[in-house]
């Protein structure tokens, strides 16, 4: 049956691909690849060489209309991000939507995605938790922070490594600086890291050893 495949990729350690993943991904008659070329490197590695096309934050408005047609004349297509459950801070979301929106089936895979290992590995409280992603870079920033500053789950951050510093110097101002905080980054790579303490503790941290790689930031909520 034609349906949209959401196929997760490893974050890092080509390990962690799944056997089912591979089956999909030879399987599709098209792969959507958020970056052919990153993709292509993974595609190469398990000999997979389905057709590939680029989908991406930049061309998914004009793109997803199309794909749904090629779902609905019979074809299966598999979409996947650089690393990670595609839809997670990436793009999936506007072609799985349009897909549920013309009673198409979609399945996503279960697999690799950055932030359920750094939140379980934070020590922080794990039962209850929100999921904030990127924080915008300028409009809407200090009004995000104003409001996450009474949240009483435990938060989750994406942050790009050149950016960590200053967001953890907005957790102190906005949040305090005694708030609990765990940051991981290089999750599954050979120089994966995790800093955990006081907003305070971790800020100086990094202050002194500047940050590389992808981050998870896992914030306390306000007790």
């Amino acid at each position: 049956m034609s349906k949209l495949y959401l196929v997760p990729t490893p974050i890092g350690n080509l390990k962690d691909m799944t056997f089912r993943a591979v089956e999909v991904l030879e399987a599709a008659d098209l792969i959507l690849a958020e970056d052919t070329r990153t993709s292509g490197k993974l595609l190469k590695h398990f000999e997979i060489s389905t057709p590939m096309q680029s989908h991406h934050m930049h061309n998914e408005h004009k793109t997803t209309e199309g794909m749904v047609n090629r779902i609905k004349s019979g074809e299966t297509i598999a979409l996947i991000s650089d690393a990670g459950t595609p839809a997670i801070s990436d793009p999936g979301f506007l072609l799985t939507r349009a897909c549920v929106e013309a009673g198409l089936e979609v399945d996503c895979l279960p697999g690799a995605t950055a932030f359920v290992p750094a939140l379980v590995n934070s020590g922080l409280p794990n039962d209850k938790f929100v999921f904030e992603g990127f924080l915008p870079v300028k409009k809407g920033r200090q009004t995000r922070l104003l409001l996450l500053a009474d949240e009483t789950r435990t938060m989750i951050f994406y942050e790009s490594p050149h950016k960590l510093l200053k967001t953890l110097g907005h957790f102190k101002e906005y949040f305090g600086e005694d708030r609990a905080v765990s940051v991981s980054r290089e999750i599954t790579k050979l120089h994966e890291e995790t800093v955990r303490g006081s907003v305070s503790e971790v800020l100086s941290h990094f202050e002194a050893k500047p940050p590389k790689g992808e981050i998870v930031i896992i914030v306390g909520g306000k007790k």
